[in-house]
């Protein structure tokens, strides 16, 4: 069983993807003031650390994660924290990382897991299934043949004059696919997706991908199971392209998530609402209408629990409301902001 190129596709969408993406990126770095670049890669590795734990079920919000970074005193699981921590310590080092070598492989799942598993940093030994309401949705590579398909997949990755952009998106997936550790295989394959897009542009250091894939969670992981299915990563680089493509979207310009929400209305918000608003914020300009359609996808909730949201938001003055019953549509207070 060994390895050389990845099996997938590169369509017309991906094409148009990737160059749509180098195309903002370059409007981006010309557009960002170097003076704030310190802060962004911290609240950037923050948001990137607190959706990819997320994703993995930790319960820590955003505000906590930060305040572990900060050194403050948090009340929640002990192994959380630890995750958290090393999460951060992980990105933190995302330029040390060496992105096609095993060794530098092997160190940063052992700075992810530390203190949190017992084979921290070395490959799995024994077999390991997938499950999804006690049905096995997935069966990882051999233990005897994860070091090979491994060499031979970062070999590939090394050689391969494929755009970088894409070629994130195949490692990524070819990392879940292998589930090359006993636990943590989440958490590596969106670092190493990170240490990658670096490598191409270090202005990556400043977008929190994982942000997006955690909000369009169940999509993420339905393209990693439309992709097994046909043994091929076509959908998963469409689907990981896509949601590159909106971080650069939502980081620049007015939707730039950077913009805090002043205490008087935060504090009025539970954990849940506040991180519905948060998508908005994220996925919205100041001047756009949004309408129930237009979330659709982007909130993970069923559309009766979507329209409470919008009504304690427009309730609470956070959004104007216009129109009446379907037709009605949402526009961001702006006064809202600090």
């Amino acid at each position: 069983m060994r390895m050389n190129k990845p099996p997938f596709e590169i369509t017309d969408n991906i094409i148009n993807m990737v160059a749509e993406i180098t195309n903002k990126l370059g409007k981006l770095e010309a557009s960002l003031d170097k003076r704030k670049d310190l802060s962004l890669r911290k609240a950037s590795k923050i948001k990137s650390v607190n959706s990819s734990c997320a994703i993995e079920a930790n319960t820590l919000t955003e505000q906590q994660v930060e305040g572990i970074v900060n050194g403050k005193r948090v009340i929640a699981p002990p192994d959380e924290i630890i995750e958290v921590k090393n999460a951060y310590n992980a990105y933190q080092k995302i330029h040390e990382y060496k992105a096609y070598e095993i060794k530098s492989f092997l160190g940063a799942h052992k700075d992810l897991t530390e203190h949190l598993i017992k084979d921290a940093g070395k490959f799995r030994a024994g077999d390991v299934a997938v499950y999804e309401n006690e049905k096995v949705v997935h069966i990882g590579a051999r233990p005897q043949f994860i070091h090979g398909l491994m060499n031979d997949l970062l070999v590939w990755a090394r050689e391969s004059e494929l755009n970088s952009l894409i070629k994130a998106c195949v490692l990524h997936y070819e990392i879940e696919t292998i589930h090359p550790f006993s636990d943590g295989n989440g958490r590596i394959g969106r670092l190493w997706q990170s240490v990658i897009l670096y490598n191409y542009n270090k202005i990556f250091e400043l977008i929190p991908i994982e942000t997006l894939v955690y909000e369009n969670q169940q999509r993420y992981y339905a393209a990693i199971e439309d992709s097994r299915k046909i043994n091929s990563s076509t959908a998963f680089i469409e689907f990981m392209l896509e949601m590159i493509t909106k971080t650069i979207d939502s980081f620049t310009g007015e939707k730039d998530e950077l913009r805090v929400v002043k205490d008087a209305y935060s504090k009025l918000l539970t954990k849940s609402e506040k991180e519905v608003l948060r998508i908005i914020i994220r996925n919205f300009a100041a001047d756009e209408l949004i309408a129930m359609e237009n979330l659709d996808g982007k909130i993970n909730k069923a559309k009766s629990g979507i329209r409470n949201y919008l009504k304690k938001f427009s309730d609470e003055k956070i959004l104007f409301a216009t129109g009446e019953n379907r037709g009605r549509k949402y526009r961001i207070n702006q006064d809202i902001f600090n």
